[in-house]
């Protein structure tokens, strides 16, 4: 007899496929990560942090907010740091939804969404992205009744990269008023799509994002959720006092001083890796999905075959199906010269 709920010990723990990757071995294609290491300014602030002889304290987060604020182009009262994402994402279901509420959460997608509602113990319902009609929006208005209390629209989403428009997203939180509209920003700097306009208008809004991805520190688990100020007092009553590690401040705050390294790198990705790597896929009729973001979703005829060639080749990609159910490989773009190892890989690959 478990002393844990009976839902809970029934489900199966998110294992990401962490053994074996590392940098120094392969190219990381496989988690979307950033493929290069952080700024010297993000590495010195770290290491200037723990000259200070303060981690014996607890975290004292100062301006943060008010950077991030004026980063994003929103009040600081409509802003709360977070563990992550994945920690705002949760904090935004827990608070919203109790055991037996719906939630929409439209597949294939982010894995941590639903681990979370089968958490609360929710009722999941998962219309389907497709490759050509993208997020399904007329189906997920079509699921909304009065027990739906959150509806995700990751923008864009993963694995397929797919975005979801601004009037899409109005939509939604005007057909449901009680309900949490998740809007999964995380890969924003890359797509530079997003909802935040909508936050003073519509008070069930709850915009998500991260420094793991384009501003590469994972590591150290820091987000933040944008979101009406009439929600940030709930959502700092659920997060703990010092739930944020200092380090991943200091990191970020090193980041927003210093973007330009980070601004470089998202133009290589997205104005020259991606357009090539696109190419490339589209000339050997290669079908992948339309992505915004630093991935796509390519689904090779031997995607076991491609991905064990990769791999031997020093390369690590990611084993991920379609809405149908197909096998595919979601590759992380990453700079332009590991783009060009990856084609001359796949060229190779696909000729034999």
């Amino acid at each position: 007899m478990s002393i844990f709920k009976s839902h809970i010990t029934a489900m199966a723990a998110y294992k990401p496929p962490l053994s074996g990757r590392d940098a120094n071995q392969f190219v990381l294609l496989d988690f979307n990560e950033r493929t290069i290491p952080v700024s010297h300014e993000i590495k010195q602030a770290l290491i200037d942090f723990i000259h200070s002889d303060r981690l014996q304290q607890y975290p004292n987060y100062g301006d943060i907010a008010d950077q991030l604020a004026h980063y994003c182009g929103v009040e600081s009262d409509q802003l709360v740091i977070t563990n992550g994402s994945d920690h705002g994402i949760e904090l935004t279901i827990r608070g919203t939804c109790r055991a037996g509420d719906e939630v929409i959460i439209p597949d294939p997608t982010f894995a941590i969404y639903a681990q979370v509602a089968k958490t609360e113990d929710l009722i999941i319902h998962s219309p389907q992205y497709t490759k050509d009609g993208g997020y399904p929006l007329q189906n997920v208005l079509a699921l909304i009744n009065e027990k739906t209390r959150l509806i995700v629209a990751a923008n864009p989403n993963n694995p397929c990269g797919t975005p979801i428009s601004f009037e899409a997203i109005k939509t939604l939180a005007e057909a449901a008023p009680n309900a949490a509209i998740l809007v999964d920003e995380c890969y924003f700097e890359y797509s530079k799509d997003t909802a935040k306009a909508l936050i003073s208008e519509f008070e069930n809004i709850v915009i998500t994002r991260t420094f793991s991805k384009t501003w590469g520190i994972p590591s150290l688990r820091f987000g933040y959720i944008l979101t009406a100020q009439s929600n940030v007092d709930a959502l700092l009553a659920m997060r703990g006092p010092y739930d944020i590690n200092q380090m991943a401040v200091v990191a970020a705050t090193a980041a927003l001083e210093n973007p330009e390294y980070t601004q470089d790198y998202v133009r290589e990705i997205m104005e020259e890796s991606k357009p090539l790597l696109e190419s490339f896929l589209a000339q050997k009729n290669i079908e992948f999905w339309p992505s915004v973001a630093n991935y796509l979703l390519v689904l090779f005829d031997d995607c076991s075959g491609v991905k064990d060639a990769l791999f031997n080749a020093g390369i690590l990609v990611r084993p991920r199906k379609d809405n149908t159910g197909k096998d595919g490989l979601r590759v992380t773009v990453g700079t332009l010269e590991q783009t060009r190892r990856l084609i001359a890989v796949l060229e190779n690959t696909l000729s034999q």
